[in-house]
């Protein structure tokens, strides 16, 4: 024990002492003798203080693949191989005197750390220096008795160093100084002077060489291997194998860094800790240390205290001190059988609270508690606790903080004052707690209590609990600790500090060296001491091969073994799948995170690139898990839904998209990160399902206990995964709280919560608080309990066996409570006394229920749970033989839960699941913990942590007995309750209202479905194998539709998808419509995909009975046992079983201990500060986020460690309580996600049918049906429609015709003309040929509108184009803006700056489309559909944006690569009249330029192409309609706009076509195909335009509105043709942004900051009169003025169709109440023969010279009808009244002269009214 030479002096050193102390004497100037005993006695040898000096435990794992021998090192044994001394050499820690230093070079370094070059050789200062190691050399670590906290680096040659067997050395030296560069020192007694090792005695490779070094993963140097010299014994293995070592042991060095040694029994090696006097808050700030690496510090030398021989055995307890404050001693001896817990010791360092923590705890630094006030809390706390309870860091932390709070400082005392204050406050305790003040050292009162230990009787009885240790210091002021001897107080705190892979091991370690085989001689008998086995094997004797009948009889009643396994029952009923309103809610919060990031500007996600989603979910590595989570996918028909996979391989391949996170994950991931990578246009989702269950780092993963850890870190944060812009990752958790550090990787903003919803009329969802909460009903068995009597037995057995971990004992009373409860029941009343009622009750219930009345034969599940797969293993052996031995083997089974493997159930068990399902597959087996419904079983669950497993609706009972407190943190305690987590009828909970009412504000409590009307009933087979028509045609869904990301209005039709009124991108709007299925007779249950919902709504289903899996054929029976009948069965609360420990954690009434809530979240995360807030149990959801996010730091083995300082954009966090149903809610945000994603490659068209005409209309010339193209002849017999009937039309006035409409105009829209009109539109599907946006991306048409950034602008040329237009009688200048690329389609002059004209093609020039296109638009840089790449289908061709002047820029930005056609300055504020006007002049203009260019070159004049394409700005899909001669109707098919203008360009004698165009779609199209296949009518949006023929006729420069049909009459009038080609359709996309809009009207000077709207009314006025002028254009004033008062103007034309207004040369939109009769003036024009016609009025818009007097005079007015005519001054207008003697038949009065509102210098417009006489 310790060395033989301990504290003796050692005589073969005395007389060289003696002489160089005496030689010292002489030597010295001052006198003094130097001290002898120094030198004579042992010392202890300090201790560095890196930590990584310091390490307690072997690392299982090298992440930097460094050879064991210098990475892998037991810091125990380590420590204790330095004082393995055979030669008794030992250092010094004085230094020796200076006479006895070597002599130094003149002019040399002699500072300590430096070679004599002045160069530093200290490791700590060289830790990442560049060191050249000549070839044959080692780098190591030699020690100087002056410093000894350092390490001095050297190179040394390693023939003279030893090998690992401490043997072949060479002898002498050879070594290089690292520090200089100095090479060749062949002695060791020079190199020692030359890096100043100031020796006191003769210099010693072995005594002064001590380490190797090595680099650790940061590339740092450190301390590795101690050098085994001749005579050591170099020990690699940790104390786990071996035991501690049996000498000198250091005390405890509080950082939370030093990792928990791997059993509870050794104390770590550890350093003594040191405090200065006076305050615990007045410690010196630490020096930064290097990054990565921990400083050493120099450490004074505590006293040693020798730990007694066998300590445990005599006392019955393993003491642990709970480290205090000031310097603890050294220990050594039997170290193994005490413990040092730094559980208390931060309370103590509130000095290295910042200001700002203090500030947010309400302090500041004069607020910091005294020593003395410390040691009293101290007192106080331990003096309060109860019996049974142990210490715990959080309340004492918010004890300290309230002191602070309530008494600043603390109190004052005196050091002779604590000794009798602490033994007051320790006198209530009952003798509990003690106080011993010792008058020396900590050391002194340690060493004197474990003595006393060892010389008291053994196992005494007596002990105090707790013994505090009080040394008032003069020096150092008070310092204490605390030494608990409570036994259960003790192992509790020993065992708590092991973490769970840690003392699972220690239990595999009992198991295997057979330490239990004193604990299983116990048990072999029974509580009455009868023989067990025989006592069995005597029952199973007695029942002569039968068993006991499994149900539908007694225990008593036994059958023969064939019979009992063919018993089975009816079946039960089945159930479907089913989504409920907190599952959507969730799924829409997670769609509207998405769409946030990507509108958030980062650019990390770009939704507008994504047509298709795909995922994959990453589960914990639990066979059962995955086999639960492929059904639910498979179940939700989410695959199909998605359209990754069809109907018939969704069933097969659900499971391909589930991972278990185990050693075998890496094929299905390299697919899917291959699947990622070659996919960029679709969205993938990777689903981190539990995903709190693993958060090791994948650098200190390890197998621990069988298990892999840290894969989970491997994959979700590869490389791979965190730069794949199109990947999401959402991870999914019930108790997310460790990914909520500082260092979280999820953005605060990026979680989701699962909502707290009223509950529903029959079902609420019973969570942790619930169990809780419901001690508080009063009521006989609580449904939260603690077995009282078993913890009574615990305690006994754990004082009789206190070297075994608790669990063990546990384990093996548990199994004999079981054991004996079923003898009890069967055949030995007598056990009953010794049995736990709660452990017989549990039993007896599982074997009686099948037999009960109405449960037709189905039972109830128990679980326990044994975390340790041995112990799980004995348990499931020996209650297996017990149960069979009794003839209980078909009446349940007993099943081990071990995620390791699927589950395994005898036959005939899974012949009755299967019948009671109907399933006629007889190789059917049960896979998931549901497809047990019903079935009486007890499953042993075990593993680390329960990894999220769905448990069915008769599981009844949790026997949790074995979570004791092992388990203190909040994820590890409530992980475990969680399992009882479950929906449950509220008839079944207490007290509904008042419960209802004070419900805590908690995430825990979602219900199911609110309404009826709310659910969303989906048929599992629709869901599995249909999707809609609609969906499959448009890509649109029947359910679940997404409104659109740009519409603020759309309805929905019956026909086809559509989307309901929505807002904003993002906003999810649900169609809750139930899916018909087809009647049947057979009842089915609707299955909830909350994980444990259950309900009793039926629905019709023709799906037949599935047997993979039971989820979908649950029984609907619960713990009351009901059958079949109309109710809904009652689903009760699941009752649980509880440790005391846990207990006193989750029951309300224990008072004086914290709430589970307030632990510390997980074992891999640290509080950050040394004090904090209280943690208040209703802060939930995001604000229990920001609280841990503030609070908690990320531990060195977590996985978030060294995350990133920002969190990764694209990342989610789902949180929602244990089995709520968050599986169903991601699944249902897949869809949702995919439906959104659909959405956005859709758009709402306006369906609006136009009103068909007659078919008398036509009858006069039928062109042959079905024709390819058109007749010229039969087009020319056929009559012009003049009515327009396209739907945009209906609020403008009608065009008179010889057959109006009947009913063509809604007397209710009489003076409404100025309201907004609400058009119809319809979501569809965006096709492969359809027009696009600006924000549209893909790699095809990239290069077609996206501009390189730099050069985009400067790429393109500026020309201007001159021309003199004959309408305005003046030049024209137009500018283009022409990209590079772009320029072959222009003619410019020699010199190139000239541009002369636009290329042509000629009639007979082989390329595929000949028309350029122009396109007019204003306002729509981003939303216009100018990217008509894929309409074109990739062709070459002419496509040119005509802008406004000071729009230039923007479309320019936008569409670098397109040609832009830029208006006149002084068009800026016209309407699209103007626009269609310049873009004709232009083509002329440039036919002409042309035909004289190629008549130079002998190019005829009409075989230059003559046509042009104007298209609107929102045309987004072309279709075409072929009859179909079936009852389907017409097919409708998206065909490209290169396709239609191919077509239109090919008819025949396509010249004599003045303009040919398509029709408008409408969803009626896809009913019936037009009458016609040709029809000669208007033509709106998208027409050619024949430029040679209509020369003389032109669109109106001034117009804003109905200039198309305006420009149709006239050219129709003209006798040139239009015709329709009814068998293509155009969808126009609804634009809400930009376009041809209104002005905002508002005054020309403002004088008010907010004026009044402007009623149409004032847009008119009397000339000269005050009235306010307008900031308008006059045309645009007077248009808007006629359409809203015609009622006014012409009040005889009201709602007036046989009597129309005539307006000659010009169509007006005047109102839709008011038909126009258009008539042309021009000579040998085409216009209606008005014979017999009377007109209400006349409107003349400025009239040209063809209007004559003698022209009006051919048409009758009716008396009153009234005259408008509009002239551009009042000149032309008086000059036009006497021009055409209308004062001849019309009255006029000087007050009907108006003007518009416009000042004189915006050229206002006049007109004068009079009436007909």
């Amino acid at each position: 024990m310790g060395n033989s030479y301990a504290g003796q002096p050692k005589s073969a050193r005395f007389e060289e002492a003696l002489h160089n102390s005496i030689k010292a004497s002489l030597c010295s100037s001052s006198g003094d003798p130097q001290p002898v005993f120094t030198q004579l006695y042992l010392e202890p040898v300090h201790y560095p203080g890196n930590m990584e000096d310091i390490k307690p435990k072997v690392d299982l794992y090298l992440p930097c693949g460094k050879p064991p021998r210098q990475d892998q090192l037991n810091g125990q044994a380590s420590n204790g191989l330095e004082e393995m001394k055979v030669d008794g050499n030992s250092d010094t820690s004085s230094p020796p005197p200076p006479n006895l230093q070597g002599p130094s070079p003149n002019s040399c370094c002699t500072m300590d750390g430096f070679c004599q070059a002045g160069r530093d050789l200290r490791l700590v200062s060289m830790l990442t220096e560049p060191i050249q190691v000549p070839a044959g050399f080692e780098l190591v670590g030699a020690k100087s008795p002056s410093i000894p906290e350092h390490i001095l680096v050297c190179a040394v040659d390693r023939r003279f160093l030893p090998d690992e067997s401490g043997r072949n050395a060479l002898l002498g030296f050879s070594g290089n100084c690292v520090g200089c560069g100095e090479k060749g020192f062949r002695y060791f007694t020079e190199f020692s002077n030359h890096i100043n090792l100031k020796l006191a005695t003769q210099p010693k490779k072995q005594k002064h060489l001590k380490y190797y070094l090595v680099k650790n993963c940061q590339d740092a140097l450190c301390k590795g291997p101690l050098i085994c010299w001749k005579g050591e014994i170099c020990i690699f293995s940790s104390a786990m194998t071996l035991g501690p070592p049996k000498k000198r042991h250091r005390g405890w060095h509080p950082k939370p860094l030093v990792p928990v040694p791997p059993t509870a029994v050794p104390v770590p090696t550890i350093q003594p800790i040191v405090y200065s006097p006076g305050s615990v808050l007045a410690m010196p700030t630490p020096q930064p240390p290097v990054a990565g690496v921990l400083q050493p510090k120099p450490v004074t030398a505590g006293e040693t205290v020798i730990v007694p021989n066998n300590l445990l055995n005599t006392s019955g307890v393993r003491p642990v001190i709970l480290i205090g404050h000031g310097t603890l001693p050294y220990f050594y001896g039997n170290v193994g059988d005490i413990v040092v817990s730094p559980l208390l010791v931060s309370c103590y360092k509130g000095n290295q609270l910042t200001e700002k923590t203090l500030s947010s705890l309400g302090l500041n630094s004069s607020q910091l508690l005294s020593v003395e006030t410390i040691i009293l809390l101290t007192l106080q706390y331990l003096a309060r606790l109860g019996s049974e309870q142990i210490p715990l860091r959080e309340l004492f932390e918010q004890i300290v903080l309230k002191a602070m709070l309530i008494c600043p400082g603390g109190l004052s005392i005196s050091p002779a004052q604590l000794p009798w204050l602490a033994r007051l406050g320790a006198s209530v305790s009952g003798g509990r707690v003690q106080v011993l003040v010792t008058q020396n050292s900590l050391g002194e009162g340690i060493s004197e209590s474990l003595r006393s230990l060892c010389n008291g009787p053994p196992h005494q009885q007596c002990l105090p609990t707790y013994v505090v240790i009080v040394f008032a210091s003069k020096m150092s002021g008070n310092e204490f600790c605390v030494l608990v001897l409570g036994k259960y107080q003790a192992r509790a705190l020993a065992e708590g500090m092991l973490t769970t892979n840690e003392f699972l091991k220690e239990i595999s370690y009992e198991l295997i060296t057979g330490k239990v085989s004193v604990l299983e001689s116990n048990f072999k008998t029974t509580s009455l001491g009868d023989n067990l086995d025989k006592q069995l094997l005597h029952i199973q004797r007695q029942r002569k091969g039968q068993v006991i009948q499994p149900f539908q009889g007694d225990v008593t009643d036994h059958i023969p073994s064939q019979e009992a396994a063919t018993m089975i029952h009816s079946p039960q009923l089945s159930e479907l799948f089913q989504i409920h309103s907190p599952q959507l809610s969730v799924a829409r919060s997670l769609l509207s995170l998405v769409c946030s990031i990507a509108d958030s500007g980062s650019q990390s996600l770009d939704l507008g690139r994504f047509c298709k989603v795909d995922f994959l979910v990453l589960v914990p590595p639990s066979h059962v898990l995955v086999n639960q989570t492929a059904h639910r996918i498979q179940q939700s028909g989410v695959l199909v839904d998605l359209g990754i996979e069809d109907a018939s391989s969704a069933h097969q391949r659900s499971d391909q998209y589930v991972v278990r996170l185990d050693g075998d994950f890496h094929v299905k991931m390299e697919a899917f990160l291959r699947k990622v990578k070659q996919n960029p246009y679709t969205l993938f989702v990777l689903i981190h399902d539990n995903s709190h269950v693993d958060l090791t780092s994948a650098r200190s993963g390890s197998v621990c206990h069988g298990e892999l850890q840290g894969i989970a870190d491997r994959v979700v944060n590869c490389q791979e995964v965190l730069e794949a812009l199109n990947l999401l990752v959402l991870q999914v958790s019930c108790f997310p709280f460790a990914l909520q550090t500082r260092q979280s990787r999820i953005s605060v903003h990026n979680e989701v919560h699962w909502p707290d919803n009223t509950d529903s009329l029959e079902l609420v969802y019973f969570g942790l608080r619930d169990h809780s909460s419901s001690l508080r009903w009063g009521v006989a068995s609580p449904i939260l309990r603690c077995d009282d009597a078993f913890e009574k037995m615990v305690n006994m057995l754990l004082e009789r066996h206190p070297h075994l971990h608790s669990m063990v004992i546990r384990s093996y009373l548990l199994i004999q409570q079981y054991t004996e409860a079923m003898m009890a029941l069967i055949s030995s009343p007598s056990l009953r006394d010794n049995i736990t009622p709660e452990t017989l009750a549990m039993v007896e219930d599982l074997i009686s229920a099948p037999g009960r009345e109405g449960t037709r034969g189905r039972g109830h599940m128990l679980l326990i749970r044994v975390p340790s797969l041995q112990l799980a293993m004995l348990a499931q052996e020996r209650l297996e033989d017990v149960r069979d031995k009794l003839g209980l083997q078909f009446c349940f089974a007993i099943l081990l839960g071990n995620p390791a493997a699927e589950l395994s159930l005898p036959r005939h068990f899974a012949n009755r699941l299967r019948a009671w399902q109907g399933c006629e597959n007889e190789d059917w087996i049960p896979q998931t913990y549901e497809d047990l419904e019903g079935l009486p079983c007890v499953i042993i669950l075990t593993g680390k942590d329960p990894l999220g497993e769905t448990f069915p609706r008769s599981l009844k009972y949790c026997d949790l007995r074995l979570i004791d407190s092992s388990y203190l943190t909040r994820t590890a305690l409530e992980q475990e309750v969680g399992l009882a987590c479950s929906y449950v009828s509220l008839g079944m909970v207490q007290e509904p209202c008042k419960a209802m009412a004070h419900r805590d504000q908690e995430t825990d409590k979602t219900s199911g479905p609110q309404d009826p009307d709310l659910e969303l009933h989906v048929d599992l087979e629709k869901s599995q194998s249909n999707v809609s028509t609609a969906t499959k045609a448009s890509g649109s869904l029947a359910e679940n539709g997404v409104s659109s990301s740009d519409v603020p209005d759309s309805s929905q039709k019956p026909s086809t998808s559509s989307c309901p009124p929505g807002g904003r991108a993002g906003s999810i709007m649900m169609d809750y419509r139930t899916v018909p299925g087809t009647a049947s007779s057979s009842p089915c249950r609707v299955k909830q995909e909350c994980d444990s919902l259950g309900n009793a709504a039926t629905c019709p289903s023709n799906t037949p009975p599935s047997c993979s899996s039971s989820s979908s054929t649950q029984c609907p029976s619960q713990s009351t046992g009901c059958g079949r009948g109309s109710k809904s069965p009652l689903v009760s609360p699941r009752t649980v079983i509880l440790s005391h420990a846990a207990y006193n954690l989750l029951a309300p009434e224990s008072g004086s201990q914290l709430s589970s809530f307030s632990l510390l979240p997980h074992a891999d995360v640290g509080w950050s500060s040394l004090l904090r807030p209280l943690f208040k149990p209703n802060l939930q959801g995001a604000e229990q986020s920001i609280f841990y996010r503030q609070w908690t730091i990320a531990g060195q083995h977590h996985a978030d460690h060294e995350a990133p300082p920002m969190p990764h954009p694209r990342r989610l966090l789902l949180s929602g309580p244990p089995q709520v149903g968050k599986t169903g809610a991601y699944l249902q945000f897949l869809r949702i996600l995919f439906r959104m994603l659909i959405r956005l490659l859709e758009v709402d068209v306006y369906d609006e049918e136009e009103l068909e005409e007659t078919t008398t209309d036509m009858s006069e010339a039928t062109p042959p049906a079905r024709t390819q193209w058109p007749d010229i002849e039969e087009i020319r017999k056929l009559p012009f429609d003049l009515f327009p009937r396209d739907p945009k039309f209906r609020r403008a006035s009608s065009v008179y015709t010889d057959k109006m409409p009947k009913g063509l105009k809604d007397p209710k829209l009489e003076g409404e003309s100025q309201m907004p009109v609400k058009r119809e539109t319809v979501s569809i599907r965006l096709s492969m040929f359809a027009a696009h946006n600006a924000f549209h991306h893909c790699e095809q048409c990239h290069h077609y509108c996206e501009g390189s950034p730099a050069t985009q602008l400067s790429e393109c040329t500026f020309h201007a184009f001159t021309f003199c237009s004959s309408m305005l009688e003046e030049e024209v200048q137009l500018h283009f803006i022409i990209p590079k690329a772009k320029e072959q389609h222009f003619v410019f002059s020699q010199q190139g700056s000239h541009l002369e004209s636009m290329r042509l093609p000629l009639v007979s020039d082989p390329s595929l489309l000949k028309s350029p296109i122009f396109t007019p638009t204003t306002g729509r840089q981003e939303h216009g559909l100018f990217n008509i790449f894929h309409a074109m289908e990739g062709t070459a061709h002419l496509h040119i944006l005509v802008v406004k002047e000071y729009e230039m820029q923007h479309y320019r930005r936008k569409w670098p690569n397109h040609i832009l056609l830029v208006l006149p300055a002084m068009l800026n504020s016209a309407g699209v009249g103007a626009a269609r006007f310049m873009i004709k002049e232009l083509s002329y203009h440039n036919l002409e330029l042309e035909r004289n260019r190629l008549g130079e070159q002998g190019v005829k004049r009409h075989d230059i192409w003559p046509f042009i394409v104007m298209m609107n700005d929102s045309c987004v899909l072309w279709n075409a309609h072929q009859p179909q001669y079936s009852n389907t109707g017409p097919s409708l098919t998206n065909v490209s706009l290169k396709t239609v203008l191919q077509h239109i360009e090919a008819t025949p004698k396509i010249f004599l076509y003045t303009m040919c165009g398509t029709r408008k779609w409408s969803s009626a199209l896809a009913r019936r195909l037009p009458t016609m296949p040709f029809s000669r009518c208007h033509l709106h949006d998208f027409v050619m335009l024949n430029v040679d023929l209509t020369q003389n006729v032109q669109y109106d420069l001034n117009r804003y509105s109905c200039d198309e049909v305006d420009f149709n009459l006239r050219a129709n009038s003209s006798g040139l043709l239009l015709c329709r080609f009814n068998h293509f359709s155009l969808m126009k996309k609804h634009i809400p942004f930009g376009g041809h809009k209104d002005f905002l009207v508002k005054p020309k000077l403002t004088v008010m900051e907010n004026p009044a709207p402007i009623s149409p009314y004032q847009y008119v006025c009397a000339p000269d009169s005050d009235h306010t002028l307008l900031a308008a254009p006059a045309q645009f004033l007077l248009e808007k003025f006629l359409q809203s008062c015609s009622h006014r103007l012409f009040p005889k034309a009201v709602q007036n169709n046989s009597n129309p207004v005539l307006s000659i040369d010009s169509f007006l939109n005047i109102g839709p109440e008011v038909s126009v009769c258009y008539v042309s003036s021009r000579p040998h024009s085409s216009n209606l023969d008005h014979q017999g016609l009377v007109f209400s009025g006349l409107l003349l818009y400025l009239c040209d010279s063809f209007v004559v007097s003698g022209l009006l005079k051919k048409f009758h007015f009716l008396k009153g009808a009234t005259l408008c005519v509009i002239c551009r001054d009042r000149n032309s207008l008086r000059q036009t009244i006497m021009r055409l003697e209308l004062e001849d038949k019309w009255q006029f009065r000087l007050r009907d002269e108006f003007q518009t509102a416009n000042c004189s210098e915006d050229r206002p417009l006049y007109f004068l009214t009079g009436r007909h006489v």
